[in-house]
């Protein structure tokens, strides 16, 4: 068996957060755990769904791997090298490899930069030797590969859709070639039927290129779909971790029991009656 090119050991992120209930007049802190102990690994060509509820800590680990956040302890091994010892120097090189698409589409982009020059940002940093011609046609094929049309090059973020803005996002991050694209909830601001095209997008591109996905999001439905595994997180714990169909079809944990059991149902009428069902259950507990 190979072997994974990112795993995680024990990761923990904690914050000293103000103590409102301290008494006393003076300001005191306690220790909110937003990651507590995580581990997890992750081979080449995978897609890894990380769920749970907002607030359980998946944002807040994916930062943590790629030094947005300070790790309180554990380790991010990435082929062979931890992450959270290397200089400011290597990890910025390393950063060429390791990719991020963020939650919203159009904040996540500089109002004031036109696509292309979005796009070609992560070029001038990592291959500064690149002529400006030659930046410009790879931004114009980027943005074929995504589904964008190029000759809109010179649009701002504000002139695109909240879809195109994510699929800017994802040829941003793809055009250093990386071998690992960390999702942080990348269609939870977008229409339903945009959430489909930009999961559908990045499944043909991953399996096109080759690249392991970290896919975080809330909803089991769209995590289901596209990830080969799934790591269930709650109050920054993994407490549940297996095959997508392992975990859906065959969940261990209450709390993964309970996530399956929120998602909607397409057809009305089978949701209503497991709405009928879930108050018959509540109805007879309470007796």
């Amino acid at each position: 068996m190979s072997e994974p090119i990112l795993s995680v050991r024990d990761m923990a992120v904690h914050f000293d957060v103000r103590d409102d209930d301290a008494p006393g007049l003076l300001t005191k802190t306690k220790k909110l755990k937003a990651v507590d102990g995580v581990s997890f690994d992750l081979m080449a060509g995978e897609t890894l769904g990380i769920v749970g509820e907002s607030g359980c800590g998946k944002s807040t680990l994916a930062r943590a791997i790629i030094r947005l956040v300070d790790a309180t302890a554990g380790e991010a091994i990435w082929m062979g090298r931890d992450l959270l010892k290397l200089s400011d120097a290597d990890m910025l090189a390393v950063r060429k490899d390791i990719q991020m698409i963020f939650q919203d589409p159009l904040a996540s982009l500089n109002p004031r930069m036109t696509a292309g020059e979005i796009i070609a940002e992560p070029l001038k940093t990592h291959f500064k030797g690149m002529k400006k011609a030659e930046r410009r046609e790879k931004v114009q094929r980027m943005m074929e590969k995504v589904g964008m049309d190029p000759t809109l090059i010179n649009r701002y973020p504000h002139e695109f859709s909240g879809g195109q803005c994510q699929r800017i996002g994802i040829a941003r991050a793809l055009i250093t070639n990386p071998k690992l694209i960390i999702c942080d909830e990348p269609v939870s601001a977008l229409d339903v039927s945009v959430q489909a095209q930009v999961v559908n997008l990045l499944m043909k591109l991953q399996k096109e290129l080759g690249i392991s996905l970290l896919f975080i999001a809330h909803d089991l439905s769209v995590v289901k779909h596209i990830s080969n595994r799934i790591m269930v997180l709650y109050f920054g714990n993994v407490v549940e971790v297996g095959t997508s169909k392992q975990v859906i079809e065959d969940p261990q944990h209450a709390y993964t029991k309970k996530l399956i059991a929120s998602v909607p149902i397409p057809d009305p009428e089978k949701e209503m009656e497991r709405r009928v069902e879930r108050r018959a259950k509540r109805a007879a507990a309470a007796k």
